[in-house]
């Protein structure tokens, strides 16, 4: 008997001593260790989770049909929420991509054989999404946050899925959306069973306290809830986030396509994501796509207007005080860098916390969900985990893992300084073939002029590896004797002219030899584009005199890379790109006045450093 006495004493300290295993959920809460939010054994019952669906109404009627549009909302918590009464934050995201789109198809979209600066030819007819509903919504960052003792919450945007109202890419009904739902788990909106008439469903599970992410356009609506200023949103962060569509779909006053979508603008993006079932359509289609984006958005001049004014998040700022933790790629050629390096810079100057993660990959990318996680504890739950005290930046070094980026202080890299660097002419052939220039610390004077013939036909890759052409410039420096990091946003000043009244001009800037492949070296840096017609104003095009020339100075795509020893670096100055702007017929020239010609880049050590990289020693 003393023996089975303490046989079972033993079982039953053993079991107390696991709390989080226990059936009793009561006793379970949220547990933090280094500052992050762990798994809880009682939260991650996936079989006890609460899911609900509902209509949350919002403050604006964008279909015209006379009702407040309401928003088709998914939630799913831990049990506990329910009973036990346990108030959780939440981690919340919105998208228009998640009941259906019209598809991967081109054939709906722009017709880029056009002259520059001509009226476009006539778009065909985008096919009518297929609307597809799945239960909850989407299934994205359940598994990761709820075990954590966070809700998760998803949401259709307007005139998507099961969402009431019209798609209007970037205007305020998508920025007021989110809000709404923020204000129903606060508790300032009214959820409803429906979405006409049901009944009320409120959120008394909710702390109030929301973080947004996603990526892409799911990345975009987490600053456009934030400019909004609605009370609740206490952290965010945006992946990839398209943050102007004047610098989605222009450059410089150039009609410029994200990359991978030649011939996309905005009311083919209209067109994909308009996926709501209803007899709203013709009116959404009228007043928003015919109406308003084919009466603003201008694609003959690309001239930056209210229309696209309204659609840039720089301008809604002010609003924005929940502190962001940014996420990009410097090769993301879609959604560019810039988008997100205009709004950090902006954040920073209105003293809201920011930090960055940047990698050198393509389009997307989370941050290590260690960061986030830090994140979101730190301002969901209050958290005193130090994080508004961790670096600043935090980039993925070249052949490195995503999940382990380098801290830096701060991005661009606080030491790096602006380094000037000067085209001198390359050999010109009698039959107008150049060959390949060089790039020099030292300016050097009466260079006169060398021509560009443009010819779409050649991508940017095949000018970059030509020896002779007569239809790019390409001035190279050295091969580096000691690496160089590049860090932030290169400039480029150049004074041009054209036989046209218009005319596409694109420069790059390259590392040679070019390779593929995973352990490449060499390829694109970054890369701009301008309209020179937007010379003096990116409001006005003013039409090119033939002959006469004009200056023009516009940043290349931000970056952060370090350029191996043994590459060379490339300025490549064409007209048209083919992957990115129109494709007019071949023959116009450009002229580029070399002496005026100035690329400025921001190195790390500065001049020292290239000097250092462009000995021989």
């Amino acid at each position: 008997m003393p023996r089975l006495f303490l046989l079972v004493l033993l079982l039953f300290c053993f079991a107390t001593s696991l709390p989080t295993v226990l059936p009793a959920y009561g006793q379970a809460e949220p547990r933090f260790e280094d500052g992050q939010a762990q798994v809880v054994l009682a939260f991650a019952d996936s079989s006890a989770w609460i899911r609900e669906e509902l209509w949350v109404e919002t403050e604006f009627d964008s279909d015209g049909d006379g009702a407040l549009d309401r928003m088709h909302v998914a939630v799913v918590r831990p049990a506990q929420t329910e009973t036990e009464g346990l108030q959780v934050p939440v981690i919340y995201e919105t998208s228009p991509y998640y009941s259906g789109t019209a598809g991967s198809g081109r054939d709906y979209f722009w017709d880029v054989r056009q002259p520059v600066g001509a009226e476009p030819p006539a778009r065909s007819a985008a096919p009518i999404p297929r609307l597809r509903v799945r239960r909850g919504i989407s299934n994205t960052h359940v598994d990761t946050w709820v075990p954590r003792g966070f809700a998760v919450v998803h949401s259709s945007s307007p005139g998507t899925g099961l969402s009431e109202g019209c798609p209007t890419v970037g205007a305020p009904n998508e920025s007021l959306a989110p809000k709404a739902v923020i204000d129903w788990l606060n508790g300032r909106a009214q959820g409803f069973t429906q979405a006409r008439g049901g009944e009320p469903v409120t959120a008394d599970w909710s702390t109030g306290k929301v973080g947004m992410t996603g990526t892409s356009y799911n990345g975009t609506l987490p600053l456009a809830a934030a400019t909004t200023g609605v009370e609740g949103l206490e952290a965010i962060i945006p992946i990839a986030p398209n943050t102007s569509y004047y610098h989605y779909y222009r450059a410089n006053g150039l009609v410029r396509h994200p990359g991978g979508y030649l011939g996309e603008d905005i009311d083919v993006l209209y067109d994909f994501i308009h996926s709501r079932d209803s007899d709203r359509r013709a009116y959404c289609d009228a007043t928003v796509r015919d109406g308003d984006m084919h009466g603003g958005f201008d694609r003959v001049t690309g001239d930056y207007n209210d229309f696209w004014a309204g659609r840039d998040y720089l301008n809604a700022i002010d609003g924005v005080t929940a502190p962001t933790l940014m996420a990009h790629a410097f090769n993301d050629w879609n959604v560019m860098p810039w988008h997100s390096y205009r709004i950090v810079k902006a954040l920073k100057e209105k003293g809201v916390p920011v930090q960055v993660y940047y990698h050198q990959g393509g389009h997307g990318g989370a941050p290590p969900l260690e960061r986030m996680n830090r994140w979101f504890t730190r301002y969901l739950y209050g958290i005193e985990n130090g994080v508004e005290d961790d670096p600043k930046s935090w980039i993925v070094r070249e052949g490195d893992p995503r999940e382990t980026p380098t801290p830096y202080a701060d991005y661009p890299h606080p030491e790096a300084a602006s380094v000037t660097l000067y085209p001198v002419a390359a050999e010109t052939r009698a039959d107008g073939m150049h060959g390949i220039g060089t790039l020099s610390m030292a300016a050097t004077s009466g260079q006169g002029t060398a021509q560009v013939i443009d010819n779409v036909s050649f991508d940017g890759q095949a000018l970059a590896g030509a020896e002779w052409t007569p239809h790019r410039l390409l001035f190279v420096t050295p091969p580096l004797s000691a690496p160089l990091h590049l860090s932030g946003q290169p400039n480029i000043q150049l004074r041009v002219a054209s036989d046209q009244p218009a005319v596409n001009l694109s420069v790059w800037l390259v590392s040679l030899p070019w390779t593929e492949g995973r352990r490449a070296r060499g390829g694109i840096i970054t890369r701009g584009w301008a309209d020179p017609q937007n010379h003096a104003s990116l409001t006005e095009s003013e039409p090119l005199e033939p002959g006469t020339f004009y200056e023009l100075s516009f940043d290349l795509q931000p970056d952060d890379q370090v350029i191996a020893a043994g590459q060379q670096l490339g300025l490549m100055v064409f007209a048209s790109d083919r992957d990115f702007t129109l494709w007019p017929a071949p023959g116009t020239i450009l002229d580029v006045d070399l002496d005026a010609t100035v690329l400025t880049l921001p190195i790390v050590g500065g001049a020292a450093m290239v000097e250092t990289a462009f000995s021989d020693d």
